[in-house]
């Protein structure tokens, strides 16, 4: 798939090994593996940060290597069950704190204009992911303004 703003290809990246069952030395029980995500929600952490802390720390010192294998749901879906999900989208969170910081360069180097190009195709992303989730995870009437931006973070 190409990029959406160059002209470019895409990366290929590496593809997760095919397993349809977690490894024989990871043998955590799903309910803990749930309360974990829980807690880790409730500390303020992202689905993916969620994933890379069971990843390296784990559930009672055994680690997880994939939440969806253990418990057959999604860290979101989850998260949806327990009412922990984030207001806003972990994708749109990103680029709205992207925009954000080059919001605060442009202020200072007005005449920087790579860096204006890329607010640019950002906020275009922005807006794209508002149109996508609207309705199902944000407000009918959400729109995206830098001012709006600063206050959501």
């Amino acid at each position: 798939m190409a990029r959406m703003h160059t002209r470019r290809r895409g990366s290929s990246d590496s593809d997760k090994p095919a397993a349809d069952e977690p490894p024989e030395w990871s043998d955590v029980d799903a309910d803990a593996v749930e309360d974990r995500v829980v807690e880790l929600a409730e500390q303020g952490h992202s689905p993916s940060e969620i994933g890379v802390i069971l990843r390296d720390e784990g559930v009672q010192g055994t680690p997880v290597p994939d939440v969806s294998l253990v418990t057959d749901k999604k860290v979101t879906e989850i998260l949806d069950e327990h009412d922990a999900e984030p207001e806003i989208p972990e994708d749109l969170y990103n680029l709205l704190e992207r925009a954000v910081r080059l919001h605060d360069h442009m202020d200072e180097n007005q005449t920087d204009y790579q860096n204006k190009r890329a607010l640019q195709n950002t906020e275009s992303k922005i807006r794209r992911l508002i149109n996508y989730y609207r309705g199902d995870e944000i407000d009918e009437d959400f729109s995206y303004s830098p001012d709006l931006a600063r206050e959501l973070l």
